[in-house]
This record gives C-alpha cells, sequence and structure tokens, in this order.
C-alpha cells in the first residue's frame, strides 16, 4: 500500500462505520476492520472526533475563465473547493468567454485550466438557440451533459431555449442518451425588481416562476422519454409535482443548494445583495419543505451552485437588488453549512455523504467517484464534526472576499482533502480534467 488511514468513525455505502482504507497508485483497493494488518509507508490515524467521508462532488460551478477571470479563476475555485472538502466539480458553461456551446470553445476551456487545478475537473456542455447540431460532438467529446435556460441567463452571450427549442433538444439528446440539465424558471411570471428591500427581490421572481416551468420540464421528460435534471431548486411547493414525475417513472432528477436550506428571507436585511440569488432565496416555511424534500428522497441531492462576481457588480454602493449580479459564492463552506442545518434536524453524515458526494456523482455517471469503496479513486475529506468556526470572507479562497456566509458560525470543519491518494489543501497543482468516459 502507498497510503493507508485508519479510522474509527467513516462513511462508506453501508453507512457509518469504523475501519482502514488501504491505497495503492491513487485507488482504494482495500475497505477492512481497524484491527486489520494493513500497512504502507504512510498510516494516517483519524483522532476520534473525525470522520473519514469520501471526496465531496460538486456538479454545479460556475468558474467563468477565461474571458471573465476576474469574476473567479481555476486556480482559485479549486484551491476553495479543495479547502471545502470537494475532490471533484463540473464547470458550467456560461458566464465565461466563449460560453461552452460547441467543441472548440470545449478546447479552449480545457486548455484554460491545464496545471491550474487543485481537484479534478470536468465540464458542462451548453444548449442554446441554433446550437442543435452541436451537441453530439459535445457529447463525444466527453461533456457531462447540457446547460439551459428557460428564461434571460443573465448574459447575453449564452440564450435561452424556447419550450420548443428546449423540447427540439431533449429529442436530439435521447438519441445519445444524454442529460438536459435546466434552470426551471419562467419569465413570464419575473418583473424587474429594484430598491433594496429584499422582499420586493422576492416577490418579483415567485414561487410560480419556477413551478410553471418546471411542470413544463416534467411535461417534455414525459413526451420525449429523455433524461432531466432541475437546478438549484428553491420552490418547496414545485415538490409534490416533482414527487408525482418520478412516481411515474420519469427519467427525472433534482438537486437544492446549501444557501436554501441555511437562510430564510425572513432574516436577510435590506440592501444585502451577497444573498441575491436566481431563483431567490425564500421563506422560513419553505426552507424546512425543502429539508422535508431530502428526507423523502424527492430531492436527489445538494451543490453549491458557486457563482461569484467581483464586489463592485454586487452593487454594495447602492444596494439595489436589481442592479447587483445574482450569485452565491460558497463553495468552501457547503458542506459545514449543509452539517449544521443538518444534524438539528436528525440527519446524519451519512445523509449528507449521500447528497454531496455519491448521488452527485451517481447522476454525472462517475464510475470512480464519490464512495468509499474498493475500485473508486482515493478521493476523501477528513471532517472534524464537532468543531465550530465562524466564517470570515476575507479567509475564503474564492477570488473575491463576497459571500452570503460572512459572519455565520457554522458546525464542522474540514481536516483535510486527498485527491487519488495525495493531500491537496496545500498550494500544490494535482488536479486533472475529466471527460464523460474517464471519470
Amino acid at each position: 500500500m502507498d497510503l493507508v488511514f485508519r479510522a474509527r468513525r467513516m462513511i462508506t455505502s453501508a453507512g457509518q462505520t469504523e475501519g482502514t482504507v488501504g491505497v495503492r497508485e491513487g485507488r482504494i483497493v482495500a475497505v477492512e476492520p481497524l484491527n486489520s494488518a494493513l500497512d504502507a509507508d504512510r498510516v494516517i490515524e483519524l483522532g476520534a472526533n473525525q470522520v473519514l467521508l469520501p471526496g465531496l462532488v460538486d456538479t454545479h460551478v460556475h468558474v467563468n475563465d477565461p474571458g471573465r477571470t476576474e469574476w473567479e479563476g481555476f486556480k482559485t475555485a479549486t484551491r476553495a473547493a479543495a479547502a471545502g472538502g470537494i475532490t471533484t466539480m463540473l464547470d458550467m458553461p456560461l458566464n465565461s468567454l466563449p460560453p461552452t456551446t460547441d467543441v472548440d470553445a470545449l478546447e479552449v476551456k480545457r486548455k484554460t485550466a491545464e496545471g491550474r487545478l487543485h481537484i479534478d475537473v470536468g465540464f458542462w456542455g451548453g444548449a442554446v438557440p441554433g446550437n442543435l447540431q452541436q451537441l453530439r460532438p459535445m457529447h463525444d467529446a466527453g461533456v457531462f451533459g447540457f446547460k439551459s435556460f428557460l428564461l434571460h441567463s443573465g448574459v447575453d452571450e449564452f440564450g435561452h431555449l424556447t419550450f420548443a427549442q428546449f423540447e427540439a433538444a431533449l429529442t436530439a439528446m435521447n438519441r445519445f442518451n444524454g442529460l438536459m440539465i435546466v434552470h426551471a424558471e419562467d419569465g413570464h411570471s419575473i418583473t424587474k425588481p429594484t430598491g433594496r428591500k429584499y422582499a420586493d427581490f422576492l416577490a418579483s421572481r415567485p414561487d410560480e416562476a419556477e413551478n410553471t416551468a418546471i411542470a413544463k420540464v416534467i411535461e417534455l421528460t414525459r413526451k420525449t422519454g429523455a433524461r432531466a435534471h432541475i437546478l438549484h431548486l428553491a420552490s418547496a411547493s414545485a415538490l409534490p409535482m416533482i414527487a408525482e414525475a418520478k412516481d411515474e417513472g420519469l427519467d427525472l432528477t433534482v438537486e437544492t443548494c446549501p444557501h436554501y436550506l441555511t437562510f430564510v428571507a425572513e432574516e436577510i436585511p435590506d440592501g444585502a445583495t451577497q444573498f441575491k440569488c436566481c431563483p431567490p432565496i425564500r421563506d422560513a416555511a419553505n426552507r424546512e419543505a425543502l429539508w422535508q424534500g431530502l428526507k423523502d428522497g424527492v430531492i436527489d441531492f445538494i451543490v453549491s451552485d458557486h457563482s461569484p462576481c467581483t464586489v463592485e457588480l454586487k452593487r454594495f454602493d447602492t444596494g439595489d437588488f436589481g442592479d447587483a449580479w445574482g450569485g452565491i459564492a460558497g463553495l468552501q463552506v457547503g458542506l459545514p453549512a449543509v452539517w449544521t442545518q443538518a444534524r438539528r434536524r436528525g440527519f446524519t453524515m451519512f445523509d449528507v455523504a449521500e447528497w454531496m458526494a455519491h448521488r452527485p456523482a451517481d447522476l454525472a455517471g462517475m464510475q470512480h467517484k464519490g464512495q468509499i469503496a474498493p475500485g473508486y479513486d482515493a478521493d476523501f475529506c477528513v471532517f472534524a464534526p464537532d468543531e465550530a468556526f465562524v466564517v470570515q470572507a476575507e479567509q475564503l479562497h474564492h477570488r473575491n472576499a463576497v459571500t452570503a456566509y460572512h459572519g455565520v458560525p457554522l458546525a464542522g470543519r474540514v481536516v483535510s482533502t486527498w485527491l487519488r491518494g495525495i493531500k491537496v489543501t496545500g498550494e500544490e497543482m494535482h488536479g486533472d480534467l475529466l471527460g464523460r468516459e474517464d471519470a
């Protein structure tokens, strides 16, 4: 063995247990009892207050590089991810220039990322008006699926699909078993907000906007037989129709995000544009219903939707929610944020590992990520669930010191992160580029 972990608490597919994990050439080759004779040149003995988790998998990250590197870049984003226990992430196709809507743009993205990764990174392609013939070539080139919007994306160079175009894209993807991931909000239900009042911003993007779009996604998924995934669910009132669609047997999955499970509209101050995201953070009752959706299995997993920007774009000078960029920067603190809320509601570390490692990897078809089991990559997060800290924006590793989590006390601290048997919470670059076929 190259490396052995001995843990009194670790999370496997069977739940929380104690055991010994043996690693050779970056892969897990043995999972045995704690008193196993497995040995190696390097043996890591975890303390009784530490849990060995599979490395987290975040399938929803906006790196914005190249083109808007001042918002975020591969070096800073992946270092923040590593510090947060994430060992694999998938980059969204928009906010970079060019957007990842054809194979040439995918190659630009890959070349930009080379040599700048702390963790493993793969890419989503984009489904936009006019690129229907580009979907299969991007799929063959290794993208994990295709991001689409049903309303303006926030940037003009990444157009949104009409329902007819969305159906055509689903039909095309179904021919090669592609995956459509969709920002499901209906623009006809949305108004332009102005001013500092969070209540006005929230009212401008009501539940109806999500619910109408999600209903249409379900209808077209049923009609085409394609695979669809609903991104960043914020409206808990959509859960009953999603549950019915799943019971019907549609190939539909759903994610939510730490900020929807942590924050509530009633506590967001006016002018606090660091909390602006789309769809918006809703009220406390909605938050509890989202947690129930996780418990019931209607919501499949949790990802960050890390969508950073510069300080200036958040418009702290005016606090105007209409002018500020919408997006939460929280890549590094997602695990403790989720654990802080989850443990209050009786969930376990096994639940968290399912939501933040195993199931996102499964959605993306990653065969070697998201579990502690023989044959999987030796990706680990050593987590101290009973330690506490207060988030300080300037101490986070993403590019700009802006986050909704600033000043928030959280339970649980990432002690170290390991990628294919190598500790990656330092300065060295160890991450690789992943394609769909080699993940």
